[in-house]
């Protein structure tokens, strides 16, 4: 291979420059053409042996020039970000790149009067030396060498202008798929020799790609999505890794493109995917993952719940494209994700015990005040307090300021209002987590109003009730606060069940209210439940209270009560804990004493 036979007869030398680099070869060779597309070197010999003896210092000589001018150009070009992957699509538009260019540069000689191709390297073969080619082609490829056909994968990379990591798997699998594209491609070829009309395909369109000529891409929905309303980063971050492996699956298809198979593509790569990724599965794209989760059939796999939400997220921004005008009007779409979610078990998550939120309760930190450092103080204190008389999340008391702590002027009923203030960086999780809800009775006999009304004082209307836990102290703040929760639930509280967490309140305050016989749609918005009602009535906290009322509303709240559960000891904290460190050792917690105000 390398060595063609001129019209004299006499053999040379020949190999093909890829395209990428015609232009730095000819800079090496200083020979004043724009660009240099072969290098061809007379052998001086009609002996076909002796030529490929002599061949071979030539083609080593073509294989340092080729390699010096694409260092030269890799010194003097921005370095270009390389892809570790390719989805299907794009391998198998690029194996019929293949195959068409070499049917088209085999009609191009023959329409010139020349009965010869094109062979592997670019060389002109004519049809005695095509058998030969074809058959040592065929006995590499089935000893697994595709090295033939290496050469016709990199300019079909660089035909569709992709720059690809040549040592990973993506790589090797387009070089294989190019191995058979070329195989036929001769074959063919040999056909056409015996008089059969094989017609030249069109070569694939390479921009039809990102698009596919359908509207906006799922790049372009997502970057819309994240612009349309501001939403918490760990939505925003789980949602674009969502999309991301999506992509590293299939490439960038236009919205429209998107079809139920490759939704369900998409699935079964994530539950070949292994659940703990470490080592060089860190950086691994979805397929790679997918690839090593085949090869290791013993690992765990990722939860279905975890692929819900992947599949959640691509199907939201999909949503969100057709409803903004990404997909063209002349399009049928369809949802592709719809019905796609694997069963999940049912969440271990439940309700406390009375038993449970009385040893709880009768911690320390409840009755006497001593505050581990990671409680972040007061908030060590109310947010469990709070969380067992409202359901809220812990972010959503967490983030809490004075001023979304007011008493409603015609009732005199105090009010909690969760809701989203994107200057300051609070965001409520959905938009029927907008809402308002009394405060308890207990909670105001514990003196919850005495300790807003302290920090309003001492601060501002706006103040932080929790400063510590504000939305600018990022994983320092709730995260960590979440974390210390957890253990001390275990270590302090007595709670040894691992399925009760904080989320646990949530339920315990959602039994509560059935329990009391609050009403379903009220006890529903109390929550941040999106519901018909609440939808036709308006989002919002300001809606929620014209929709029900305040004494409505306070009436519900005031049916939360835990039969069995006694508080009495339970000290009362009207304004925040003192910050002096007055240090004891409560099983490897380190606490500090604080007073009351």
């Amino acid at each position: 291979m390398g060595v063609i036979k001129d019209r004299h007869g006499t053999y040379c030398a020949r190999k093909t420059v890829p395209e990428g680099l015609q232009a730095a070869v000819a800079r090496e060779l200083n020979n004043g053409k724009p660009v240099q597309k072969h290098l061809k070197k007379s052998l001086g010999t009609k002996d076909p042996r002796e030529a490929n003896i002599r061949a071979k210092p030539v083609l080593a000589e073509f294989d340092r020039i080729i390699a010096k001018a694409k260092a030269n150009l890799a010194a003097t070009t921005v370095p270009i970000a390389k892809r570790t992957s390719l989805n299907d699509t794009e391998i198998k538009r690029m194996a019929e790149w293949v195959y068409a260019t070499a049917l088209k540069e085999d009609e191009a000689l023959r329409f010139s009067g020349r009965l010869e191709t094109i062979g592997p390297n670019g060389e002109n073969v004519n049809e005695d030396a095509l058998g030969d080619i074809l058959r040592d082609c065929q006995q590499q490829f089935a000893v697994g060498d595709v090295s033939f056909a290496e050469q016709r994968a990199q300019n079909a990379l660089a035909s569709f202008g992709i720059t690809l990591d040549q040592s990973g798997l993506a790589y090797h699998k387009l070089c294989i798929e190019s191995a058979k594209a070329f195989l036929t491609a001769l074959d063919d070829i040999g056909h056409r020799y015996a008089g059969a009309v094989i017609e030249t395909p069109r070569l694939p369109d390479s921009k039809a790609l990102d698009s596919h000529r359908e509207g906006g891409t799922l790049q372009d929905a997502l970057a819309g999505w994240k612009k349309h309303r501001v939403m918490p980063k760990g939505t925003v971050n789980e949602t674009s890794r969502a999309v991301d492996m999506f992509i590293q699956l299939h490439g960038n298809m236009a919205v429209a493109a998107i079809k139920k198979r490759h939704a369900l593509e998409y699935r079964s790569a994530l539950q070949d995917a292994p659940r703990h990724r470490t080592g060089s599965l860190r950086g691994a794209t979805l397929p790679e993952q997918a690839a090593w989760g085949r090869e290791h059939p013993e690992v765990p796999r990722i939860t279905a719940a975890t692929i819900n939400k992947q599949l959640g997220g691509v199907q939201a921004i999909c949503v969100w494209a057709s409803d903004n005008g990404l997909i063209p009007d002349n399009v049928q779409w369809v949802d592709p994700f719809s019905r796609l979610r694997l069963p999940t078990e049912r969440s271990e998550r439940t309700s406390f015990e009375i038993a449970e939120l009385q040893s709880l309760f009768n911690a320390p930190l409840f009755t006497e005040h001593r505050f581990p450092v990671g409680a972040h103080g007061a908030a060590g204190f109310w947010l469990p307090v709070l969380a067992l008389y409202t359901g809220a999340r812990q972010a959503e008391l967490g983030h809490l300021t004075a001023d979304n702590v007011k008493v409603d002027a015609q009732t005199g009923v105090a009010l909690l209002y969760f809701v989203t203030e994107k200057a300051r960086g609070k965001r409520t999780k959905t938009d029927a987590s907008e809402r308002t809800v009394p405060v308890h009775p207990e909670a105001i006999r514990l003196g919850f109003l005495d300790y807003v009304e302290g920090r309003r004082s001492a601060d501002s209307a706006d103040a932080w009730l929790f400063p510590s836990l504000s939305p600018d102290r990022g994983t320092a703040g709730v995260p960590a606060w979440s974390k210390w929760f957890g253990r001390y639930l275990r270590d302090e509280g007595g709670v040894t069940d691992k399925a009760k967490v904080f989320h646990s309140f949530r339920h315990t305050v959602k039994d509560a209210l059935r329990r009391g016989g609050a009403d379903h749609e009220i006890r529903e918005d109390l929550i941040g439940h999106a519901q018909a009602s609440t939808v036709s009535g308006g989002y919002g906290a300001n809606a929620m209270l014209s929709r029900w009322g305040a004494e409505a509303l306070s009436d519900a709240i005031k049916r939360i009560s835990y039969p069995g559960l006694d508080l009495s000891r339970v000290k009362p904290l009207g304004a925040p804990p003192r910050t002096r460190d007055n240090t004891k050792a409560t099983k490897g917690h380190r606490t500090h004493t604080g007073a009351q105000g």
